[in-house]
């Protein structure tokens, strides 16, 4: 299966207000959001990208158009299940003031079980990214082969959902996992396991994820080019 590469938002205005935006509109990045942004497309220029797929709401968005800037072929796709959660009457609060709330040591503890008044599960934000990725997944092995490379832009908390479920973690563990603005997180998909490559990085090269052909055999056909990782589903004993 292909590697996705999720990338967070770059800084918005709400994070350095300590608001939980949520999904209110209008909110955009900061200045420096703005460079975060720059600076991750920077990065992944270099990569023969097979799509670029964001979630609806503007930071991210304008997070995918840095990104695009680079690959003129590419025009954004706009997914919902890339959402951010529906946090519903927690949108727009002081996050100091939802400290205080009954239900704030619920959502560090047992996210599982926590349902947002008059909003999301977090179960079912999980499902829902998970099953955005996989499919993308699928279509672009479909159309582009096992050696895709594609970028999924979305939010902190659902990036890290999906970084849980990957590897095969509950969704109470979720929280143990960081994911900065503007970082990279890297995922292989096999036909038995998904392979975590990369957590968090936000200044690692990448030049590593472009596939490489591999030497055929005499007399026998080349092979299709997959990235490092994803020749198969199963692991290398002792590290590779």
């Amino acid at each position: 299966m292909p590697t996705v590469i999720l990338v967070r938002h770059g800084r918005s205005s709400a994070n350095t207000s300590g608001v939980l935006a949520g999904r209110t509109p209008g909110v955009k990045l900061d200045e420096v959001g703005l460079q975060q942004a720059a600076a991750v497309a920077e990065r992944l220029a270099q990569l023969p990208l097979a799509a670029i797929v964001t979630s609806p709401l503007d930071r991210c968005k304008q997070t995918a158009a840095a990104i695009a800037k680079h690959h003129e072929a590419l025009r954004p796709a706009t997914d919902r299940r890339l959402t951010e959660c529906g946090y519903g009457d927690w949108t727009g609060k002081k996050l100091s003031g939802l400290m205080k709330d009954p239900l704030w040591p619920v959502v560090q503890q047992h996210p599982s079980a926590v349902t947002f008044p008059n909003g999301e599960s977090m179960r079912a934000m999980q499902q829902r990214a998970v099953d955005s990725v996989r499919g993308h997944d699928a279509t672009l092995a479909a159309s582009h082969g096992p050696g895709a490379l594609w970028v999924a832009v979305s939010h902190g908390d659902v990036i890290k959902a999906i970084v849980a479920d990957a590897l095969g973690q509950h969704l109470d563990t979720f929280q143990r996992i960081v994911v900065d603005t503007a970082s990279t997180t890297i995922i292989t998909y096999t036909a038995t396991r998904p392979f975590l490559v990369r957590l968090n990085d936000s200044g690692s090269e990448l030049a590593s994820l472009v596939p490489k052909p591999e030497t055929p055999a005499k007399g026998r056909r080349r092979k299709s080019a997959v990235p490092s990782g994803a020749q198969s589903s199963d692991a290398v004993v002792g590290g590779r």
